[in-house]
Formats: structure tokens, sequence, C-alpha cells
């Protein structure tokens, strides 16, 4: 006598059932939806360091804090917290290439939870910088700077050899990569910097272009 497909799967099912793994399997086979008031989270699992993250959210508890820490640490550990003023914020990354972890907490009984948790991958970053090889003093120069593009980063003009957080004719690319400065009326070496300032790394020099105002 020849058994069918169908009597294969009553008899695969028949075993299961003696072997009490049947309940399990159909679990395994049936994903079950999310309860429909769970919040949830959205955002890249890799990123430029220092760049902006936009996360996309959708019913947070109220309270609910954002935060990026490294996968180790405790609750109450995170190097950049956001309280969240829409549903896609967007949080400071790590100036450093890493490892990290996007969460969102909540606090309860003075502390805070993890409610939600995804890993996170800073790459390394760089920037790029043009503008005109000499200036004369006083007159404008136009300049394109493109990098990170976080919300302290900025793009300066400074005697070549400055500190890294020195000051200058300047822009902020995360509002505008071009802009017009207006070059010293001092002539001499310069330097156009592209200067990323991130949590961890604070100013860090990424890109520089040698500017001679005469």
């Amino acid at each position: 006598m020849t058994i069918g497909g169908t009597g294969q799967a009553l008899s695969r099912r028949a075993l299961l059932l003696a072997a009490g793994l049947w309940p399990a399997a159909a679990l395994a086979q049936k994903k079950m939806p999310a309860p429909a008031d769970e919040p949830a989270m959205s955002a890249a699992r890799t990123i430029v360091a220092g760049a902006p993250l936009s996360v996309f959210l959708t019913r947070p508890p109220q309270g609910a804090r954002l935060a990026i820490a490294r996968p180790d640490d405790a609750a109450s550990t995170a190097i950049v917290v956001v309280e969240p003023r829409n549903t896609v914020p967007a949080l400071p990354t790590p100036g450093l290439a890493g490892t990290y972890e996007l969460r969102l907490t909540v606090e309860k009984d003075g502390a805070p939870v993890i409610l939600l948790r995804q890993p996170l991958v800073t790459t390394e970053p760089g920037a790029t910088l043009a503008a005109p090889a000499r200036v004369g003093r006083g007159q404008t120069l136009p300049v394109r700077g493109i990098g990170p593009n976080g919300e302290q980063d900025r793009v300066v003009l400074v005697p070549a050899g400055a500190p890294a957080e020195a000051e200058g004719p300047r822009f902020f690319p995360a509002e505008n990569v071009e802009a017009v400065l207006e070059a010293p009326e001092q002539s001499g070496p310069y330097e156009l910097r592209y200067v990323m300032n991130a949590p961890i790394s604070g100013p860090r020099i990424l890109a520089r272009h040698r500017v001679i105002v005469e």
C-alpha cells in the first residue's frame, strides 16, 4: 500500500505530537506579531563617526530617552543621551570609529531601564575642502566643506600651525556646505580646516587646505 503526501504529513504530525514537539514546531513556523501598543525603534546600523543619526520612533513612552553607549555599558551609563522631541529625532554619534549600541530607555524607580536596543557601528570619518589657494587681504573667499556634518562641526580659516580649537572666519556645514568667508587683514600663510567636534573625540581636524593671504 502506497502512502501519499497527505499521509506522510499526518504521520510526521503524529510523531511530533507523540514526542511533545508539535506545539513548539507550530509556533516556530508562525511568527506572532508584536503587540500594537509596544514601542518600536529603527535606525541605520552603520554610520560615519560624528555624523548625526536619525532614529525613527513609534509609540515612545512618556519620558523616553534615546542613548548611545558601549555594548557592555550599564543602563545608567551612556555617551550620548537625547530626549526625543519628535518621531524622527537625530543624535550626535561618537567621533571615534567603533562598536556601540543605540538604546531606547525610560526611567523607573529613579534609574534608566533599557526598553529597546540596536547595534551601531561607526566608521572612520573624513572630510573634503575646496577653496582658492590665494586670496587678497580682507577679500571674500568662496569655500566648500563636506564631512560628517555634525551639529558642532565647523569649517574655519586660521593661521597655519594654530591649535585644533583655534577660532577664525568660519561656517557650519550642518547648515550649508558652501559659504563665503572674509579673509584676514594680515597677510601670510593660513589654513582652511574641517574641524569635527563630536562626543568622545572632541575637536578633531579631518581636512586641511593651505591658503595664502596676500
